[in-house]
């Protein structure tokens, strides 16, 4: 996941104020939470910028990713492990006759499942982040590769 300094690198640093925010900084925190685009940088498209706006475009190609609950999954550093579906305490099945969970995912729409050695999102409305509004970073903590993150973590 790109960090706001990864964004504000590429911005012109001129603290212009067009966008709307007071520092070139505040914008890049901005951008990564999707409050911003780029086109909100007037600077960005002259043409001393050109190639830092391309480069922009690039970073913050994975960002519109997100889900409505910020979950961003980077499918490059994903290995399809698992563990992220695994740990989600939604996905987990709780035997009705006492004899607890270990039983894997027996939802038919799962928030998230393992497709062709990836990681992809089902249905993020059952997260508890978007349904109970909780916070719930089980499968981004599990993540050995880091591919999973949440952009208000950014």
């Amino acid at each position: 996941m790109p960090s706001p300094m990864d964004i504000y690198k590429f911005l012109p640093k001129t603290n212009c104020k067009l966008c709307g925010e007071q520092t070139c900084m505040s914008f890049a925190f901005k951008l990564l939470k999707g409050e911003k685009s780029l086109n909100d940088c007037k600077p960005l498209f002259e043409k001393e910028f050109e190639e830092n706006r391309r480069k922009l475009e690039e970073i913050l190609a994975v960002i519109e990713k997100a889900t409505e609950t910020g979950l961003v999954v980077n499918e490059e550093l994903c290995i399809g492990c698992g563990n992220c579906v695994v740990v989600c305490p939604v996905h987990v099945y709780e035997d009705p006759k006492g004899a607890g969970s270990g039983y894997g995912v027996k939802l038919e729409r799962p928030i998230l499942r393992v497709e062709n050695g990836r990681v992809r999102v089902v249905d993020v409305g059952l997260c508890r982040r978007y349904r109970d509004k909780m916070i719930c970073v089980a499968c981004r903590e599990c993540c050995p590769t880091s591919a999973i993150a949440f952009l208000e973590e950014l």
